[in-house]
């Protein structure tokens, strides 16, 4: 049973920086692509970044590009979304989800039904 666990949420003003952290156990994930979304207050889930965790190939929505890193520690089994610049809009749930089998990497990285597993999300809040 593979198990996602979001943590690192808080609040934080604009300009400040986060690191959510996504502890995932139950399988082996050096196989596996990770993705970090988001859902925004009335809004709908949206792609913020992934990582193929054989390659450390990663893959970031513009919105975020230059301000958020994703990584993942293999001898943790974890993965990390270093969030610096933070801005209001950023403000969101905040979820770790995991592709078992990421075929197609290139073009479905970013959409949500490609991947199997997701975390219960960790609230972010960003004050002006």
């Amino acid at each position: 049973q593979v198990q996602l666990v979001e943590s690192g949420g808080g609040l934080v003003q604009a300009g400040g920086s986060l690191r959510l952290s996504c502890a995932a156990s139950g399988r082996t994930f050096s196989s596996y692509a990770m993705g970090w979304f988001r859902q925004p207050p009335g809004k709908d889930r949206e792609f913020v970044a992934a990582i193929l965790w054989s390659s450390g190939n990663t893959y970031y929505a513009n919105s975020v590009k230059g301000r958020f890193t994703i990584s993942r520690d293999n001898a943790k089994n974890t993965v990390y979304l270093q969030m610096n610049s933070l801005k209001p809009e950023d403000t969101a749930v905040y979820y770790c989800a995991a592709a078992e089998r990421p075929v197609g990497w290139g073009t479905s990285r970013s959409n949500q039904g490609w991947y199997d597993y997701w975390g219960q999300g960790t609230q972010v809040t960003v004050s002006s």
